[in-house]
């Protein structure tokens, strides 16, 4: 028997729970790799194959002859595409070109972050400047953009691509027009100029939003100095202290946290004026138009309209769940009940908690890590016939031990790729939950093969302990599952290009896989295979998931009702110019979107990160939880384990990465072409409750 054959075997006929005397629970190949420490192999003779088997990256000078590498493959390429006959080897060149250029910045974008050597983040931080110059001169490269279109107008050659090469050829073009290469030389240099100003824009507001402000001690009561930082005579604010019960402190944290900074206005200001001129320059009539080309909403006005829609058909839900905030206000403090927004987090919390008991202690125990990556491997196998493999990984392979290695296995297609779980925390680890592409799917047309795909999942979990191991929230599990939901489609997109591979596709259809992933992780029939007291193994009762999932729609068309205005304002930020202060436009939008009341003197807009990395998009999880709602009811409610569903899914949904338009895919999967009012029903059904039983509790 080979040894692929008898991978199969394994995974075929292993039993998943196994109960053994008294009722302990013993673990699978994959819980167990989860639920103890790793045991590395003390072996002082293996070669060190380098950071995920790249040979370089044995030591951080190799990201140097990495990068050098992939810079001479990709000027070899720009020479073949400039000099050769169009026709489809055009795009498998920019796609290979593409690759080149990736598998070094991908991989250099997460250990810049991720690696606990300063050494190794130092030279991957240089790889990702030198690799980021290279693709703007090369995004600006008249010659090489002109094969493209010289490909593209010509109507014999076109008909000659298949749907999926012709795609990636439009979309490689559009990269070329968005940075100005159909502009006059002179145009094209401003066009450039703003490019970089851009990136230097960027990059100061999204590292200043996230520090700290400060107020003199003598400013706040002496008792409430302890739930802040101390720097000498001051008192540092590095947050919103949303989840404290005391109101004054969520208060000073609001008015502080948010009090304006001149500089940090002026940049954002700044950052999305160049924006509108560079969208101009480009012909587009605002930066969201541009930004929201290829996406499934299309356009700016499409957005509003949801927005809107789905503001009306909140209002009243909405205007209920503030009405029990405020009651539970009185009720927690009668000398200052008006309903702030410093109160909202806080108080909707206490109304959950209040009405379903949802301690997370009372849950971890039967959320051991190992028994929830054998729930997704269980759900996998169903759904996909795709197991998970926990593998050994080489000398120097991972960047830290604790980091563990699956492949992806299908039951008869074979190996599909390897997830890197990263899932614990450490010093100077992001505190994020997050999936990095180390390396895109591809058809390697030279070998006849498929290039396997390689991703890290980033979670900042507790380790295990010698009395216990990881135990997961409830929230903890639920990341988990959206996490691995943005890996499977990074498996299962098995592409031939990799520029479009896996979750590099819509930004508004990206979140759709790891959304519905929440759906499965609240339903009775996939936790009750997974869910097991880690001591006893006694199952969790249904009745603590019925609560649990009840529990989320406790006020849950206000918390919409606050990212719906988020989303408002960064449509309107990225609209034609207002001619009045980001601060007028956020007031204004507040009062319309929110229900709540602005606070004078506060600019919540300087701490939107998300503005950088997702202007003019950040509607796209509304719309992405939207789409999810309607598959997970029309799909999976009946059965959410049915194997013919699953296989529908992956071949209307995940297999296509970003080579096909994100609505045709919508569209496949639902078998019908859905209209914006179903979106919009999708979410608003979703949080159908009782609210006069909520009322009457509250105000008891």
């Amino acid at each position: 028997m080979s040894s692929c054959t008898r991978l199969l075997y394994f995974v075929k006929h292993r039993s998943l729970w196994t109960h053994v005397r008294r009722n302990v629970t013993t673990w699978s190949p994959v819980g167990a790799a989860f639920n103890a420490k790793p045991q590395r192999r003390q072996n002082l003779v293996e070669k060190n194959v380098g950071l995920f088997g790249v040979t370089e990256l044995s030591c951080p000078a190799g990201f140097q002859a990495a990068t050098e590498t992939a810079l001479r493959n990709t000027q070899r390429l720009v020479d073949k595409v400039i000099s050769g006959p169009s026709g489809v080897g055009t795009v498998e060149s920019f796609d290979q070109l593409s690759d080149e250029l990736c598998k070094v910045a991908d991989l250099a974008d997460f250990v810049k972050v991720a690696h606990p050597d300063p050494a190794f983040r130092e030279a991957a931080e240089k790889s990702c400047i030198e690799i980021g110059t290279v693709v703007e001169k090369l995004n600006t490269n008249v010659e090489l953009s002109n094969s493209l279109k010289k490909l593209l107008e010509n109507p014999d050659t076109v008909s000659q691509l298949d749907p999926d090469s012709r795609r990636v050829a439009e979309l490689f073009m559009f990269d070329f027009e968005i940075s100005g290469i159909h502009l006059d030389e002179k145009l094209r240099k401003e066009a450039v100029a703003l490019h970089v100003k851009l990136l230097d824009l960027n990059n100061e507001f999204l590292v200043n939003s996230h520090q700290p402000n400060r107020i003199a001690r003598s400013a706040i009561p002496e008792h409430l100095h302890l739930h802040f930082a101390s720097e000498g005579s001051f008192i540092q604010v590095g947050g919103l202290h949303a989840d404290s019960p005391d109101d004054l402190v969520r208060e000073i944290a609001y008015r502080i946290y948010l009090y304006p900074n001149a500089d940090l206005m002026k940049c954002l200001e700044e950052l999305l004026k160049c924006r509108y001129k560079m969208a101009k320059l480009v012909g587009y009539e605002s930066y969201a138009h541009r930004a929201l080309k290829g996406t499934m909403a299309k356009t700016p006005e499409t957005v509003m309209s949801f927005l809107q829609l789905l503001t009306d058909k909140l209002s009243d839900k909405t205007a209920k769940d503030f009405t029990m905030m405020s009651n539970m206000k009185k009720k927690l403090n009668p000398l200052n009940a008006e309903l702030m927004p410093w109160d909202h987090p806080y108080l909707s919390g206490v109304l959950r908690a209040e009405r379903y008991n949802i301690e997370p202690s009372l849950y971890s125990p039967y959320f051991s890590l190992g028994a929830c990556m054998e729930g997704l491997n269980h759900l996998f196998s169903q759904l996909y016939g795709v197991s998970l493999m926990s593998e050994q990984p080489s000398a120097g392979e991972v960047w830290n031990e604790d980091v563990r290695k699956l492949a992806v296995v299908h039951e008869t297609e074979g190996l599909f790729g390897y997830i890197y779980c990263d899932f614990f925390q450490r010093q100077n680890k992001p505190h994020q939950d997050c999936h990095f592409t180390i390396r895109g799917g591809r058809w390697l047309q030279e070998t006849g093969q498929y290039q396997l795909p390689v991703v890290v999942l980033m979670l900042s979990l507790p380790h295990p302990t010698q009395r216990a191991p990881t135990l997961l929230t409830p929230g903890m599990m639920e990341n988990l599952f959206h996490e691995m939901g943005h890996a499977m489609h990074s498996m299962l997109g098995r592409t031939r290009y990799q520029h479009v591979t896996g979750t590099r596709c819509a930004t508004d259809f990206a979140e759709v896989p790891s959304i519905l992933m929440e759906y499965f992780a609240s339903d009775y029939r996939v936790v009750s295979q997974f869910a097991r007291h880690y001591q006893t193994g006694q199952p969790l009762p249904k009745s603590m998931v019925a609560r649990l999932c009840e529990s989320k729609k406790v006020c849950g068309a206000a918390d919409t009702q606050l990212q719906i205005f988020y989303a408002v304002l960064d449509q309107i930020y990225h609209s034609q110019p207002q001619n009045r202060s980001t601060t007028e436009i956020l007031q204004e939008m507040q009062n319309k979107f929110y229900g709540l009341p602005y606070t004078p003197n506060t600019a919540w807009q300087q701490r939107f990160g998300h503005l950088i990395g997702y202007g003019a998009k950040y509607y796209s999880y509304l719309m992405s939880r939207a789409v999810a709602s309607m598959v997970w009811k029309q799909c999976f409610v009946q059965d959410p384990l049915n194997r013919e569903m699953g296989e529908r899914y992956r071949r209307e949904m995940l297999a296509h990465g970003g080579a096909k338009e994100p609505m045709q895919m919508v569209e496949g999967m639902l078998q019908r072409q859905p209209t914006m009012e179903e979106f919009v029903d999708a979410l608003v059904s979703e949080l159908d409750l009782n609210f006069e039983t909520f009322l009457m509790d509250s105000e008891s």
